[in-house]
């Protein structure tokens, strides 16, 4: 049997592992992999290629990088390609009915949710952030609006406590890659039925923003905890360390809930078992943290150069924006 020709889109480091799983089959013939276009990165803003550009090249496959998917010129490349199926994963754009409709079997996406929860672009940090305890991969047929296409199949997989959004993210990587390539014979040759979405239980799990990492003490510790596992490794959950003349941002990468309880963000231990906080309910006590420009550390070797003494209190992004603002606008002596 002749192999599947795919073309394969993707961008993000999720979308290697379905693209390491193609390429290693002998099921498929990769034609061609679709990617975003290079983009400036860091302090020089230097051009950087996607992850799955990256893998491609070093596979010697052919590398398409339209600026949108629904432009005419890469309809055409497309067309010339003539595949039977264009498999998907984190590739970042819209597809088009015209790419849709071209392939004899469609197209198909690796979602890293069980749909229909958690449609949208950040499914892996709103399933932590939101306490769940189970999450999963669904393969599913692409249609005209996001994420809500027929299901082929689904795999699930617990969130336990030492898991973070980063675990959580390689984990559904591999799932997402091995079920893509197990369902995908099935589908073609006609013994996987592609089935709708149910209709309940729909939810959207929005992009994430810097701003949700900022940490609101009166937040029961559960939820900041989770917000802490949610948000690794970006943006990172964060508050501000009381310090003159303005607080200095503080990330905090490990922490668990600790039961006790105090005025929400006051601290009520520092010691080399950790720097425990209180919350709207309950306390947390951080493990590993980080000081703005500096680098993670645990909690004793952060307290060594930064010692915490129990009544002070960490502050929000409301807290730092208030205090600037009051420094700027307070009356100045005369000058000297």
């Amino acid at each position: 049997m002749a192999a599947l020709r795919i073309v394969f889109m993707g961008a993000a480091e999720l979308s290697c592992a379905s693209l390491q799983a193609l390429i290693a089959s002998p099921d498929f013939q990769v034609l061609a992999v679709v990617t975003q276009p290079d983009r400036p990165k860091g302090r020089d803003l230097k051009l950087q290629p996607t992850p799955v550009k990256e893998l491609a090249l070093r596979e010697n496959l052919v590398v398409l990088q339209p600026e949108k998917a629904r432009s005419e010129s890469f309809l055409g490349e497309i067309r010339a390609l003539a595949p039977d199926l264009i498999a998907v994963a984190a590739y970042g754009q819209i597809l088009p009915k015209s790419i849709l409709d071209l392939p004899r079997f469609g197209c198909l996406n690796v979602h890293t949710s069980l749909l229909p929860k958690y449609r949208g672009p950040a499914p892996i940090q709103w399933a932590i952030l939101n306490g769940d305890t189970e999450t999963g991969v669904t393969i599913m047929k692409i249609d005209v609006t996001l994420d809500t296409g027929d299901i082929l199949a689904q795999d699930r997989t617990p969130i336990a406590p030492e898991d973070n959004s980063a675990t959580l993210h390689d984990r559904l990587a591999r799932m997402g890659a091995e079920l893509l390539v197990r369902k995908i014979p099935e589908y073609t040759t006609g013994k996987l039925t592609p089935r709708p979405q149910p209709t309940e239980g729909v939810s959207y799990a929005r992009k994430i923003t810097k701003q949700d990492g900022r940490i609101d003490w009166h937040q029961p510790a559960r939820a900041i905890w989770s917000q802490i596992r949610g948000l690794v490794p970006w943006p990172g959950a964060f508050a501000y360390l009381p310090d003159s003349p303005n607080p200095l941002l503080l990330k905090i990468w490990e922490a668990e809930v600790f039961p006790q309880t105090g005025a929400p963000g006051e601290v009520l231990h520092a010691d080399n078992c950790g720097v425990v906080v209180a919350c709207g309910q309950e306390a947390l006590r951080i493990l590993v943290l980080q000081r703005e420009g500096g680098r993670r550390m645990k909690a004793h070797e952060f307290l060594a150069g930064h010692p915490l003494r129990p009544g002070q209190r960490l502050g929000g992004a409301t807290e730092r924006k208030r205090e600037v603002t009051e420094a700027a606008t307070a009356p100045r002596g005369p000058a000297k």
